[in-house]
């Protein structure tokens, strides 16, 4: 098995491909250790004692490095956690969901309340989400979260590499609203969540 490395816009994050499908649907994030104790993937990935998050995606693992950590020394550690992850053909998730069928629940759920009134609106941003945005920031090592709209403001969180990347502002505000404000006039603005 051969696993390949691509580098992120985020400096602190590596994009690692296993070559099969890490996650059977949707994405999952783990930003602490605590976390981590759902998937003993993860789990592994965090005990290299340099990590601060790590995220499946459908075909990739991003793994963000510790400030100050020394990716000469943390990659291969890394590589061969997931080498030892993949051979083996161990569960994904710890529990009774461990084949990756279900996935557990994500850490956090919507934030903003939404109006019945808006559900035209909300469908045609969650339309461009998947269809434009997610697999742009997949082809980054992360995913982003839709969180909510209200009053014109779109609600989403990055997530994996994307997550704290310096370039994050720049592609909410730029990238990602300049999008949604002109597919969907009712889009004033988006936020971070």
């Amino acid at each position: 098995m051969f696993i390949e490395t691509e580098t992120t816009p985020n400096p602190s994050a590596l994009k690692f491909l296993p070559g099969q499908p890490v996650m059977a649907s949707g994405t999952r994030e783990f930003a602490t250790p605590e976390a981590a104790e759902a998937s003993p993937l993860a789990q592994a990935i965090f005990d290299t004692g340099e990590v601060v998050n790590v995220f499946f995606g459908a075909d990739f693992v991003s793994v963000t490095a510790a400030p100050g950590a020394d990716w000469s020394a943390l990659r291969p550690q890394v590589i061969a956690v997931l080498l030892d992850h993949f051979v083996s053909e161990a569960p994904l998730f710890a529990g009774p969901t461990g084949n990756g069928i279900a996935v557990p629940p994500p850490e956090e759920d919507m934030v903003i309340a939404e109006r019945p009134e808006d559900a035209e609106v909300i469908a045609a941003i969650n339309e461009l989400l998947e269809t434009r945005v997610r697999p742009a920031v997949a082809g980054d090592g992360g995913d982003i979260a839709y969180r909510g709209f209200r009053d014109g403001v779109v609600y989403l969180t990055l997530q994996g590499s994307c997550s704290g990347c310096p370039s994050s502002t720049a592609t909410l505000k730029h990238g990602i609203e300049g999008l949604l404000k002109h597919y969907v006039p009712e889009v004033t603005e988006v936020r971070a969540a």
